[in-house]
């Protein structure tokens, strides 16, 4: 792994803030073997649509897993030394967990343990949903709480943490 690359790097960032291109220019830079982790899942044509133009804008060089769910055992069996893993995104995971009806306090945990093994570099990519108004339904305020969780175990687990707004990234750690 390059001296100047973090093992473990956060990228936060609200819609369509440039993190997801920030991310992966930052694994491009690594010059390790690129392997993208997708959580999305593509339940509608829009979605198909936005996962297409994802994959085309990324461009040659990587390496697409597909996982909504067991986002530990990938990272488990796929990150080594020699390759950087892009998980995209955290927060389409947390709604994952929570339609598929799995205990979030427990899927996290296992998630932190992995990552205190892991065995290459991953750059995770998340939404900010905390900075706007309360959700007026209950599901949204445990989506809310659900992912601002998440962010602060990912963020006292990594070595680097970037923020993107209107694609500009600020290092916060």
């Amino acid at each position: 792994m390059p001296n100047n690359f973090s093992k473990l790097t956060l990228v936060l960032g609200g819609a369509r803030s440039g993190k997801s291109h920030f991310a992966e220019t930052l694994v491009k830079q690594s010059g390790l073997e690129q392997l993208y982790l997708a959580t999305s899942q593509a339940y509608d044509s829009e979605m198909q649509a936005r996962i297409s133009k994802h994959k085309h804008d990324r461009g040659e060089g990587w390496t697409t897993i597909e996982e909504p769910l067991e986002l530990s055992a990938v990272l488990k069996s796929e990150c080594r030394p020699d390759r950087v893993m892009l998980v995209d995104c955290l927060t389409l995971w947390v709604t994952n967990l929570m339609m598929a009806d799995r205990n979030l306090e427990k899927e996290f945990e296992t998630l932190i343990e992995t990552l205190h093994g892991l065995n290459g570099a991953a750059v995770f990519v998340s939404n900010e949903v905390g900075q706007g108004i309360v959700p007026d339904n209950a599901m949204a305020r445990a989506f809310r709480d659900h992912a601002g969780r998440l962010h602060q175990m990912i963020a006292a687990e990594a070595k680097t943490v970037y923020f993107v707004t209107a694609g500009l990234s600020q290092k916060l750690k």
